[in-house]
């Protein structure tokens, strides 16, 4: 079975940043916002929507093949699990930014002095990560690399019509 991969489509994006709080709700232990914020917590999201002119673009992490955040973390924080997704182990991350400076999507944030950058542990029953349900308009999907391309492939070839 493929591995599945968060993508963007950039053109569908409205920069309404749905995809942040559901990732940030998704991490918390009440599993929704009144509950996390009545229970004291504070939500952290693992992706971030920037806008560059009238371009909004959610950066999520691409879990690369071989990271760049992986290979400069100096303390092994940052580290790729069994299944192929690269984390943070956050008791072992010393705030240094290293892997923010290595990562070329701009995926990994800052959450109160550590590294961190999304980790898979939001998906649903389902498999589907809490950004990508939440998004209103489909600009983030869930689909393997063959799957992705291949609709890609086809919308060029009905735009050339």
């Amino acid at each position: 079975m493929k591995r599945k991969e968060i993508f963007v489509r950039y053109e569908r994006c409205t920069g309404c940043r749905s995809c942040e709080l559901a990732c940030a709700v998704s991490h918390t232990a009440a599993r929704n916002l009144f509950g996390a914020l009545l229970g004291g917590e504070r939500p952290q999201k693992r992706l971030y929507v920037d806008q560059v002119g009238r371009v909004k673009a959610p950066a999520v992490c691409r879990q690369c093949e071989e990271p760049p955040c992986v290979a400069v973390c100096i303390t092994g924080a940052m580290h790729r699990r069994e299944d192929g997704v690269n984390v943070v182990a956050l008791p072992r991350c010393i705030g240094c930014w290293m892997c923010a400076m290595a990562c070329p999507f701009g995926a990994v944030g800052r959450g109160e002095g550590k590294a961190v950058k999304c980790d898979r542990e939001c998906l649903d029953e389902e498999g589907v990560p809490a950004c990508v349900r939440a998004c209103p308009t489909g600009a983030l999907i869930f689909q393997t690399v063959e799957e992705f391309e291949a609709e890609r492939r086809l919308a060029a070839a009905v735009s050339f019509r």
